[in-house]
């Protein structure tokens, strides 16, 4: 019996370090990360964190791979049983930006996003994760234009890929608290973009702040 439970303990035991290096991510940025920094966040020996990650780098693919995950997947959650096209947009638009600039998952992507410059794994990731994102606003404008809701003013591609690139750059300002950008005038500016590319009415600024998810993504697990 121990020897098919120890499989299980190693997985658990590497989903506590990513955790804990996410939290020690946001705490000190990629570049200043070392190993006793996801030690005293998991509160283990830093022997114990090399044990599992000889190779921090290793890692920190890791943290990415799930960051992106939980991302993406929150994304489509927020879409799922909305009945209407332009509702799906609206929840897309609330949930594609960073909630404030101590959005945990938001700040750990974007570090690992700039990592990308220097390494093609992080650089596929990043990748991923915005092919995902352009493929779900796709999704929700093919079938709005499928049923008569919107009225595209240029291919899906190309109003999905706008989108995303828009909370991808207002995200940014988000979290590096440009007081400029907030995250409802970035909704508000979103909104206005969809709309004139959908022919579709979404509302005010006020409806589409209050459609904002409601659990914070760093919450989840």
């Amino acid at each position: 019996m121990s020897l098919m439970a120890r499989p299980k303990e190693q997985a658990a035991r590497r989903q506590e370090l990513v955790a804990a290096a996410g939290r020690a991510i946001v705490e000190r940025g990629v570049r200043g990360l070392r190993v006793k920094d996801v030690a005293a966040q998991a509160g283990i020996s830093a022997g114990l964190v090399s044990y599992y990650y000889p190779d921090l780098g290793d890692l920190l693919v890791d943290v990415h791979e799930h960051s992106v995950d939980r991302f993406y997947w929150s994304r489509m959650r927020q879409v799922e049983g909305v009945p209407d096209s332009p509702g799906r947009l609206r929840a897309l638009a609330g949930g594609g930006l960073p909630s404030g600039p101590d959005d945990e998952l938001c700040l750990m992507l974007y570090e690992l996003h700039l990592h990308a410059a220097r390494d093609r794994t992080h650089a596929a990731l990043m990748t991923s994760l915005f092919d995902r994102e352009v493929s779900l606003y796709v999704m929700v404008l093919q079938q709005g234009e499928a049923a008569g809701e919107l009225v595209l003013a240029a291919p899906a591609l190309d109003v999905a890929t706008n989108a995303v690139a828009l909370e991808d750059a207002y995200g940014l300002h988000i979290v590096a608290r440009n007081t400029r950008v907030d995250p409802r005038r970035a909704r508000v500016l979103l909104l206005s973009y969809l709309a004139q590319a959908t022919g579709a009415d979404l509302g005010s600024g006020d409806e589409l702040a209050s459609s904002a998810r409601t659990t914070p993504r760093d919450a989840q697990g």
